[in-house]
């Protein structure tokens, strides 16, 4: 008797996939700041991670972009210490394709709040995202951050939410 052992697909139990702009993250040469960009995101179910994506809308050159995740407090607006990390190279190949930061082996809790950040040392690339109104969000359940690698208190935006994913196994 032959026995099979299922491989379950990752499900996307968070997304916002509207993309109409874009949001920046990177060098920045012309005043060589370090933009780092973020989201948060509330957990809608239990499950272990496997990947968070994000659309690539531009690519000035290839380099070097991480991702990392942290969980978040609301009602502070703080960020907690990095939980997790992937680094992707990245190139015009990936210009208009969903992209995967591959976060393996951290349980994400139902209900918990968590924000992902993105930087890179050495490209400025665009991320897509999705702008609103105070009337029609993009995405209730979490804000887009931006911060300069230098200021790392960052600033919120509930009127965009970038474009992105995440994967959990259940």
């Amino acid at each position: 008797m032959k026995t099979e052992s299922k491989n379950f697909a990752h499900l996307s139990v968070v997304q916002q996939i509207t993309n109409n702009t874009t949001s920046w993250i990177g060098h920045r040469t012309r005043d060589n700041e370090n933009v780092v960009g973020g989201q948060t995101f509330i957990t809608p179910s239990d499950g272990d991670l496997e990947t968070i994506e994000v659309f690539s809308a531009h690519v000035t050159k290839p380099g070097k972009v991480t991702m990392t995740l942290h969980h978040f407090d609301p009602l502070e607006k703080s960020w907690g210490p990095v939980i997790g990390s992937a680094s992707i190279e990245i190139n015009n190949a990936a210009v208009g394709k969903w992209v995967s930061f591959n976060i393996a082996g951290l349980r994400l809790d139902k209900g918990k709040t968590y924000g992902f950040r993105l930087e890179s040392p050495d490209t400025y690339i665009g991320i897509g995202e999705a702008a609103g109104s105070h009337h029609a969000p993009p995405y209730s359940a979490g804000q887009e951050w931006q911060f300069l690698k230098k200021d790392q208190k960052g600033h919120s935006f509930s009127y965009f939410s970038l474009a992105f994913k995440v994967g959990i196994r259940a």
